[in-house]
């Protein structure tokens, strides 16, 4: 069983997910409403007359080269510096970092990974939706502009729409897409909103993007933003996926297995057989056992001919080639005592 000092940080996080597993009764999911839907579609119409009045090379395409004209950083150069670092909040990867950092913070406290997992699907849209228009109509920005009054369409660029529009869009509205309280949804509404818009007109005052990019990059995001509730059944069954492949991995850590179901018990009828009487049960296994043939007698075998000797009257046996001589004082079998013939000794 494992204690509490040998858990890893990432169960340590988990542990305090599971105290309470059910998401908060306050925290309702958006959904797909006809409301949502009608804005939906209003803001795909727009998407598409945008794009249209670009392609045809229509007043738009005139305006973003009068805009280019104008040079906005010429005319206020006092702003450039700070400038350069507000549109960072544009930027995907710092902006991700920051958003990420605070949704994980909402995930700790709210005890789900529903903000971190909506953050995802939301940059996954983008990035699939921004990229593909991105790299299917190939528009180059003002700064590398070959003809003058031209869409400049289908010339290898990745300006069109405005990614850091976009982004700044789904980065900062996805704040107020997950908002506990209507309260709290329309004050970070409407900071988002300032937020994008800000980092869209920075992009037209350094001229790294036309007007009608910024325009189309705020499109793009607000349609992400309002795709997301069609998400949402994935990513409830992404985070019931994720809990329980750490259930899976935590067991095999673990070493846990499974309780085996129990057996049901079936009642076994048992007879015990009554004990008979002493002289009766002898009587049976006499009865019982068979009769072994009677053996014929035998003539006794000996081991060898004649009578026994001692050890110390046997003659010793000396291998060939031993130099041990053999004893002189042991007598040869068969003869008695009295015959050997004796030691002389001095008188």
């Amino acid at each position: 069983m494992r204690t509490e000092q040998n858990l890893t940080r990432l169960d340590r996080v988990f542990a305090r997910l599971d105290r309470e597993p059910e998401r908060p009764a306050h925290i309702d999911v958006p959904k797909m409403s006809r409301h949502r839907v009608a804005l939906l579609s209003a803001t795909l119409a727009f998407y598409l007359a945008i794009v249209w009045l670009v392609v045809v090379t229509s007043w738009l395409v005139r305006f973003d080269w009068q805009v280019m004209f104008f040079r906005p950083y010429q005319q206020w150069p006092e702003i450039h510096a700070f400038l350069d670092y507000y549109v960072v909040l544009g930027q995907r990867g710092p902006t991700a970092v920051m958003v990420a950092a605070w949704l994980g913070w909402r995930s700790w406290r709210q005890h789900t990974l529903r903000p971190l997992l909506t953050l995802g699907a939301s940059l996954l849209l983008l990035n699939i939706t921004v990229g593909a228009a991105k790299l299917g109509m190939g528009r180059l920005g003002p700064h590398y502009a070959t003809t003058i009054g031209s869409n400049e369409m289908g010339l290898g660029g990745d300006i069109f729409p405005s990614g850091h529009t976009a982004n700044a869009v789904v980065t900062w509205g996805i704040l107020a897409y997950l908002a506990s309280t209507p309260r709290a949804r329309r004050w970070l509404s409407a900071v988002s909103a300032v937020v994008s818009l800000g980092v869209g007109l920075t992009t037209v005052y350094l001229g790294t993007h036309w007007l009608s990019d910024v325009v189309l990059g705020w499109a793009a995001g607000l349609l992400v933003l309002l795709a997301l509730p069609w998400c949402e059944p994935l990513i409830a069954r992404a985070e019931v996926a994720i809990f329980a492949l750490r259930d899976r991995r935590r067991e095999r850590r673990s070493g846990a297995f499974p309780a085996p179901a129990p057996v049901p018990a079936t009642p076994v009828a048992v007879s015990l057989p009554l004990k008979p009487h002493p002289v009766a049960q002898d009587e049976a296994s006499a009865a019982r056992e068979p009769l072994a043939p009677a053996r014929s007698p035998r003539a006794p075998a000996y081991l060898a001919p004649g009578p026994h000797s001692t050890r110390s009257e046997r003659t010793p046996v000396t291998p060939i080639g031993t130099r041990r001589p053999p004893h002189a004082d042991r007598l040869p079998r068969g003869t008695t005592a009295s015959a050997a013939p004796r030691p002389l000794t001095g008188g």
